[in-house]
């Protein structure tokens, strides 16, 4: 049995599934994109570490996770560009605030670090609307 050379490269090009048309050509998928939560007003800030510290040393680690929740668009985009600045003033309050109110043998006053990092979103904006949402509180002490 004899092929013709033409029936040959008709059935190799068939059997490359090679798309016809552009429309069968798979279409590249767009990435996953993980999201915390479904409302468009929530941003999350990282976790802050700040250190505890007794007896002249390093006795434990203080963990705040929070998130600020801005209804409003224009301020929600201002607070965006600020995060940096926003992050740093956090820092800056919960290393005082750990250094003279934090103890490894009691649990931290969350309502207290909520009310400071309110103010400090407050004042960092110039402006109320955008609401400190606590996450987490956490204490790990330091093995001896």
């Amino acid at each position: 049995m004899r092929f013709h050379p033409t029936v040959l490269v008709i059935a190799a090009l068939l059997g490359t599934g090679l798309p016809v048309r552009a429309e069968d050509a798979p279409k590249a998928q767009k990435a996953p994109e993980h999201k915390t939560t479904q409302s468009k007003s929530y941003i999350m800030v990282d976790p802050i570490y700040t250190t505890i510290v007794a007896d002249n040393r390093a006795a434990g680690m203080l963990m705040v996770g929070a998130g600020l929740d801005v209804p409003n668009d224009a301020l929600r985009d201002e607070v965006n560009r600020s995060l940096p600045v926003l992050r740093d003033a956090y820092i800056r309050n919960l290393m005082t605030f750990t250094a003279n109110m934090v103890r490894t043998d009691a649990q931290p006053d969350v309502g207290l670090i909520a009310d400071r990092l309110q103010a400090v979103t407050d004042r960092a904006l110039n402006k109320k609307g955008a609401k400190v949402l606590l996450a987490q509180v956490a204490i790990r002490v330091t093995s001896k």
